[in-house]
């Protein structure tokens, strides 16, 4: 099966930018959807964004105007950028398969930290 593997994290004043990356070691072109979900500490992981393979993408509340996911079909990746960082997004961020609900597919990998300062 597909693997994935993220990157891209790191240490951000808010307000900063920051694009995550997440490679998968096969083609995702037959993939209908991927998403990112994130992680903060004591808190259950939740949906940040997703994209279909027609390119139709969906945001948390939280996130919209800020982030944007988007797919790479020539380097098997899906990117999210995310601009107006804030305190609050910080977490382990995902990458991973989505089902139509947004329910992560695959085991979770190690993800990417993001860590925002206020």
């Amino acid at each position: 099966q597909v693997q994935l593997v993220e990157s891209g994290g790191g240490l951000v004043q808010a307000g900063g930018s920051l694009r995550l990356s997440c490679a998968a070691s096969g083609s995702i072109f037959s993939i209908n959807a991927m998403g990112w979900h994130r992680q903060a500490p004591g808190k259950q992981r939740e949906l940040v964004a997703t994209v279909t393979r027609g390119g139709r993408t969906n945001y948390a509340d939280s996130v919209k105007g800020r982030f944007t996911i988007s797919r790479d079909y020539a380097k098997n990746s899906v990117y999210l950028q995310m601009n107006s960082l804030e305190p609050e997004d910080t977490a382990v961020y995902y990458c991973n398969i989505v089902s139509p609900v947004g329910v992560g597919l695959l085991p979770w990998g190690q993800g990417t930290q993001v860590t925002v300062s206020s």
